[in-house]
């Protein structure tokens, strides 16, 4: 079933880690793309949360992908953004720096060595241009979209690098833009830190964090949902909605078996 038209005015999309393919289908589901992949959202806003590389066979096919949507959504009068993940940060950690070790009091560290541990792909890396690489540099931490904050990572980290929703992305894209390789590292490390709003006090820490940055409800990728929840991947059909309703996952675990998951804001549970 394909809609002929999006039904919600803005959507979110979980980690994709180079699946293209998936990805375009899914868009296609909710009418955002055509059968050509070029944008029919209209009007409508449409966010990637990060993490279009590593683990999947075509991280830069996704990047070219969200680039042209980019484009096309514009002249449309829609919008398509997107937010950088960790292994965005450690792409252009791997592209900038590679094996130089990082000054440690942990033993040998690189983002050469991370990257290949987090299964970072050399046809990625072969394939990056400068004009990849000036985008994902320019990317937004964190933003606010239908009431609603948009983050990567779930974790805290993001409050250590400014008082504000534009003082946090102005500090990430100053380190990036600089080659200062541990505030690097301090980025994707920090970055990498998940879970700040499961247990018993989730609900009061997502509070928190929103009443300093803003939003009614924080939406995040990076922890796939199937591990929140203990079942496979396969097994989810929809984000997961935790701390009291203020904290939406939307990583389905896509490089693992899981869906591609396409988010309309607000999104509540079925009864």
């Amino acid at each position: 079933m394909h809609d002929d038209q999006p039904a919600s005015s803005t959507y979110v999309v979980g980690d994709v880690h180079g699946h293209r393919d998936e990805l375009a289908e899914a868009l296609r589901e909710k009418g955002l793309i055509d059968s050509d992949d070029d944008w029919s959202g209209g009007e409508t806003t449409l966010w990637f949360l990060g993490d279009f590389v590593d683990r999947g066979p075509d991280g830069v096919g996704v990047i070219d992908l969200v680039m042209r949507l980019e484009r096309q959504a514009a002249t449309a009068g829609g919008h398509c953004g997107t937010l950088l993940g960790n292994h965005e940060i450690l792409l252009l950690g791997m592209y900038h720096f590679g094996d130089t070790e990082v000054p440690s009091d942990f033993g040998p560290r690189s983002f050469a060595r991370s990257w290949e541990i987090n299964g970072g792909l050399l046809e990625d890396q072969d394939r990056l241009t400068p004009q990849h690489i000036e985008w994902l540099t320019s990317r937004p931490m964190l933003t606010l979209a239908a009431d609603h904050l948009l983050m990567h990572s779930d974790t805290l980290e993001y409050l250590d690098w400014g008082e504000d929703i534009d003082g946090i992305n102005a500090r990430g894209r100053e380190i990036l833009e600089g080659s200062d390789i541990q505030a690097w590292w301090d980025v994707w490390r920090r970055m990498t830190t998940r879970y700040a709003f499961r247990g018993p006090d989730g609900a009061d820490v997502a509070q928190q964090v929103m009443d300093r940055l803003g939003g009614e409800r924080i939406v995040h990728g990076h922890s796939v949902i199937a591990d929140q929840l203990g079942i496979h991947p396969a097994q989810i059909e929809g984000p997961y909605l935790y701390a009291g309703g203020k904290a939406l996952g939307i990583d389905g675990g896509l490089f693992v078996g899981g869906p591609c998951l396409i988010v309309p804001l607000p999104w509540e549970p079925e009864d």
